[in-house]
């Protein structure tokens, strides 16, 4: 899982201004799961370059993967503007942005959810104070 998320660091890399930090955490223990690589970058890559977005050009990204109850825990955070409730109840509806005209699409997070669903797994999003995670748990078993 950690070569997928610094793999996708690295396509991104041209996008990391430096007044933000990259934080890596990734523990040892993660084992491969049965998934499609691809798509989980498609994931990824969507993730991070919300964070991005919302840190506009200064702060912390978090990138962390880990194993908790028989799942892969990915979580991508950021310390960003941060997102009121409202926004996060619907940031998975199809074509919901926050980004202005020409700026996004609204589908990242959509595809992101459908990709996550196919691998039996659950996206999420929890507004911590100082910090917005999103955080996706794929099975280690590939079954739910």
């Amino acid at each position: 899982m950690a070569e997928g998320l610094e793999s996708t660091l690295v396509m991104l890399a041209h996008r990391i201004p430096g007044g933000v930090t990259v934080v890596r955490d990734h523990s040892g223990a993660v084992p491969r799961i049965q998934a499609l690589a691809a798509e989980l970058n498609q994931v990824w890559t969507n993730l991070i370059d919300n964070a991005l977005f919302a840190l506009a050009g200064t702060g912390t990204l978090r990138v962390s993967s880990r194993v908790d109850d028989g799942d892969v825990v990915v979580e991508i955070g950021d310390t960003g503007a941060g997102m009121s409730p409202e926004t996060a109840r619907h940031a998975f509806d199809p074509f919901f942005t926050t980004k202005g005209v020409g700026e996004g699409t609204g589908l990242g997070l959509d595809i992101s959810r459908r990709i996550v669903d196919r691998h039996r797994g659950d996206i999420g999003i929890e507004l911590r104070p100082g910090e917005t995670v999103l955080r996706v748990r794929l099975p280690v078993d590939g079954r739910r």
